[in-house]
């Protein structure tokens, strides 16, 4: 990964002040309650870090570079959503800025990476150099927001309003509230139980939660239900990229490197031979796409069932993966062709 990064990011400037927000992001952690120890952490009931929001300048681009170059995901979307005055005058924002567009990413086996795009966006368009406050805000978990808000009350920390539940859409059934850190940075108490409604789709991939963080594997080498469903999602997505060198380094974190593919014509051995089977399968069908139709995870191992077509008959053809896992990657994968609608 940071063989690929260096490679990408040629810019210094943004190579720069990438180093600055994850510093930024250290002292945060380090700094924000000095006071608050592990028996405190248990009274305000705060499971961990649930995302990190950025502002961006270009939302297309901030995607493509956390999806293309750093491999993560975006997951939800919501807006563009007109902002009132009082929301502007009370989150210190200027008063011309339009609406904002989030798009949430899931970074990993980390916290989620939340974008915000503002159109007509009267704020600093200049990167914040070493001593300035360059993230917008930094999100913890709770189980009981109305428990960890009390706490944080008790210990003389400013809201910024009450919590509020998103009545519909993706995040639909959270609950947060913004407060400030002594210094004035802004933070998040982010609380869902019960899930968000994204959920209720069924979605392949899901974003990471605090909330799922107790969720451990049967066994050393055993992944858990959402991780096997991750890794295939993942894996679809591999399929699916058409440069053959980026396609390579996927495949490098995600299979093992002896991997065996079996298919009703063909078998193969280690990735290079698997690489050159998918970009031979998309030369021959160059308009094709994988698209996920249902995933079974089971103590390392996968079935995902598939659609392959173009965007007017994206199931084209139908079948079927099936993955075993050892040590976090595909070890063994056989494809079976299930029907094919011409």
């Amino acid at each position: 990964m940071s063989q690929i990064i260096s490679t990408t990011v040629k810019d210094a400037r943004l190579s720069q002040y990438a180093g600055k927000i994850l510093a930024l992001f250290a002292i945060v952690l380090a700094t924000t309650f000095p006071a608050i120890t592990a028996r405190a952490q248990d009274k305000a009931t705060l499971s961990g870090v649930d995302h990190i929001g950025i502002n961006v300048p270009d939302l297309p681009q901030a995607v493509q570079f956390f999806s293309d170059v750093l491999g993560f995901t975006a997951v939800t979307q919501i807006g563009p959503v007109s902002l009132d005055s009082n929301w502007k005058n009370m989150n210190h924002m200027h008063a011309g800025t339009g609406p904002v567009t989030i798009k949430m990413t899931r970074a990993g086996d980390g916290a989620n990476i939340e974008l915000f795009y503002y159109e007509k966006n009267e704020g600093s368009q200049q990167q914040p150099g070493g001593d300035d406050i360059g993230a917008t805000h930094i999100a913890f978990y709770t189980p009981d927001i109305k428990q960890s808000v009390a706490y944080l009350k008790s210990k003389k920390v400013t809201f910024l309003g009450e919590p509020f539940t998103m009545p519909v859409g993706d995040t639909e059934g959270e609950t947060w509230v913004y407060f400030l850190t002594p210094w004035g940075a802004k933070m998040e108490l982010v609380s869902y139980p019960n899930g968000k409604g994204y959920e209720k789709k069924h979605p392949a991939i899901r974003l990471w939660s605090p909330a799922a963080s107790t969720e451990k594997p049967a066994a050393n080498d055993t992944l858990s239900k959402a991780q096997l469903q991750q890794l295939a999602a993942t894996h679809l997505q591999i399929w699916n990229t058409r440069d053959a060198a980026t396609r390579l380094t996927r495949l490098e974190t995600l299979y093992a490197s002896d991997v065996v593919f079996v298919d009703a014509a063909y078998i193969s051995t280690g990735l290079k031979e698997l690489n050159d089977f998918i970009g031979h399968l998309q030369q021959q069908h160059n308009t094709f796409n994988f698209s996920l139709a249902r995933i079974d995870a089971n103590h390392n191992a996968v079935r995902l069932f598939w659609n392959y077509g173009d965007k007017a008959h994206p199931a084209a053809v139908k079948g079927m993966d099936l993955m075993l896992v050892e040590n976090g990657k595909i070890k063994s994968l056989h494809a079976f062709l299930d029907t094919v609608n011409k």
